[in-house]
């Protein structure tokens, strides 16, 4: 508490603006964007690097807030309620322990890091990560252990999963068998949370981990599906020149953002006429299912047509563009 009560000193609207907004690149949506772009639009392999690294860091980060279940700063300690940024402390339910955006960010641009030989980009990453880390305690939603130990867990699984990523030939031998591994294991928390009683926990934390545990069967599940029609059949490949590749993920993210929205409501229904209990998390399963076979699947489908999609005007431009950065 005495690094949290010294950051609230330092609280004024423009920081306090600033750091609302770069923690938001610890959300779950910036994690699925960046993820499905490398995977579609810069390297297959480090998409599914990216992909894995941060589900398996999800599934971690859920079983200790739920084993651990340490309440938020302000809980631990009344008086600091009012020293929490207010934009923060509305999204900032549940469990304090482990800190789930420091895990995301941690996760997916350590990989993006470790994975690429720019500079640049390294650099880049551990900024995006430090800066994410300390708008989660400048906050007050956090504690340096929420915060420290999240990093240490989304390092350990970015240079554990790494080696298997490294190569064409390690990826294709341990990918099956890393998979089937997430698979069984995100059906055993999924099975763990539904057979926890909620007495003495904090309600958001148990729906939550109810949730995210559907959440993790459905897309590993989907990537189970996914990886053998891909490397067997589809076999899609991230080729294009830079416009057809912007055009191809903004499209791509539309619509798996509309499956994600818009069959929500629609299986909830179906599967509450055939399923009594617990047909809400399986509809979440299902749908995050459809979302991963959507990316993965259906729509690398009409990569071919992206990869010799030429537009003449936005080849000159990039030809002029070019000619102007030689010059300069």
């Amino acid at each position: 508490m005495p690094v949290l009560e010294f950051l609230a000193r330092l609280h004024n609207p423009v920081t306090d603006f600033l750091f609302s907004l770069i923690t938001y690149i610890g959300d779950e949506t910036v994690f699925l964007v960046v993820a499905i772009a490398f995977f579609w639009c810069i390297d297959k392999r480090e998409g599914y690097y990216i992909l894995v690294t941060g589900l398996l860091g999800t599934l971690v980060n859920q079983f200790l807030k739920i084993i651990c279940r340490i309440p938020r700063p302000w809980v631990r300690d009344p008086s600091f309620k009012d020293k929490v940024v207010p934009s923060a402390f509305e999204r900032a339910t549940g469990y304090s322990f482990p800190s789930g955006h420091t895990q995301n960010v941690g996760g997916t641009f350590g990989a993006i890091g470790l994975f690429t030989r720019k500079n640049w980009l390294r650099i880049t990453s551990a900024v995006i990560i430090v800066l994410v880390s300390f708008s989660r305690m400048y906050l007050g939603v956090h504690t340096p252990a929420d915060v420290g130990v999240s990093l240490l867990i989304a390092a350990g699984l970015v240079f554990l999963l790494y080696p298997i990523f490294a190569s064409e030939d390690s990826f294709h031998r341990a990918m099956p068998i890393l998979i089937g591994i997430s698979a069984v294991l995100s059906f055993g928390f999924l099975i763990y949370v539904l057979c926890l009683s909620p007495e003495g926990l904090d309600p958001h934390n148990f729906e939550s981990a109810r949730k995210n545990a559907a959440t993790l069967v459905g897309c590993l599940v989907g990537l189970a599906v996914v990886y053998p029609l891909d490397r067997f059949k589809i076999k899609f490949t991230t080729d294009g020149v830079w416009y057809s590749r912007v055009i191809k993920l903004l499209l791509g993210l539309g619509i798996v953002f509309a499956v994600k929205a818009g069959l929500s409501k629609p299986l909830e229904l179906l599967f509450g006429l055939f399923i009594k209990g617990e047909y809400v998390l399986v509809a979440r399963a299902v749908r995050y299912f459809l979302i991963v076979i959507t990316a993965g699947v259906l729509w690398p489908l009409s990569f071919g047509f992206f990869a010799k999609l030429r537009i003449p005007f936005m080849d000159k431009f990039t030809f002029w563009l070019k000619a102007k950065l030689v010059k300069n």
